[in-house]
């Protein structure tokens, strides 16, 4: 398995792979508009110096995901600018292997050699396989977002 970042000739691929983490999401958000829709902007995130695009790849097949984009913390907050980690993905087969671990390992070097002291993301509360896999990273929760629907 090789770790590496992606290329711009893979955002067809990386399009489908979108697709997989919106269809795995969905049941975790009753929020989400009906399909077709799209969470990243693969291709300006491949081309930005503030964000890093990582695929795992086995046998030249793209099995895993992952991204950090540079963002600045709001004002009454410390570090002044954090790596956020998003496009978080490994194909079901290989699950189960270390491989979205050492997405992250990847993705926090980056993040060193940007000066970056500290890594955000954000994962449904209810995805509890995902929450298991970043707290093995050592990642802690922070703020839990709520919400009440009042349109029944």
């Amino acid at each position: 398995m090789i770790i590496r970042e992606a290329r711009l000739e893979e955002v067809p691929q990386l399009k489908i792979i979108e697709q997989e983490i919106i269809r795995y999401e969905r049941p975790f958000d009753p929020n989400l508009k009906d399909d077709p829709i799209s969470y990243y902007d693969l291709e300006d995130l491949i081309k930005r110096d503030d964000a890093c695009v990582i695929v795992a790849c086995f046998d030249d097949e793209i099995i895993g995901s992952g991204y950090a984009l540079i963002k600045t913390s709001k004002p009454y907050k410390n570090p002044n600018q954090y790596a956020y980690l998003g496009f978080m993905f490994v194909s079901p087969n290989f699950r189960g292997k270390g491989i979205n671990g050492k997405i992250i390992d990847h993705l926090i070097k980056w993040a060193k050699t940007k000066g970056l002291k500290e890594i955000q993301l954000d994962v449904y509360a209810e995805n509890k396989s995902a929450v298991k896999a970043y707290e093995k990273r050592n990642f802690k929760p922070d703020l839990l977002k709520m919400r009440l629907s009042i349109d029944e």
